[in-house]
């Protein structure tokens, strides 16, 4: 899940100097942020970017190879664990996503 955040912020942000990576935790969770300053994502493909096979890149952008099943995959291991996934994006600007987990499952 980490490496997969990871990885996707550094093949989007091709001009990019930093990624950059925030881990907090409190007695009941631990959140990751990972925040680049790429490509960004349409506002109107924000809903969809969790999709299983959905891939937000314009025809023009197709040199960033993918299938489409990581973020979905990140998604359902998130789940899984009775956490949240939220991200915010902006194009040109760069995306961030965040993941809350439990401490504890309930």
């Amino acid at each position: 899940m980490v490496l997969n955040l990871i990885s996707n912020a550094i093949k989007y942000s091709p001009g990019a100097n930093t990624i950059e990576v925030d881990i907090k935790a409190s007695e009941e969770a631990v959140t990751l942020s990972v925040h680049d300053q790429g490509i960004g994502i349409p506002q109107e493909q924000h809903e969809k970017i969790f999709e299983r096979f959905y891939r937000a890149v314009a025809p023009h952008q197709r040199a960033f190879p993918g299938l489409g099943m990581g973020l979905y995959i990140v998604a359902e291991i998130v789940k899984y664990h009775g956490g949240s996934i939220t991200m915010e994006s902006e194009m040109g600007k760069g995306s961030t996503f965040q993941v809350t987990l439990p401490l504890k499952r309930t």
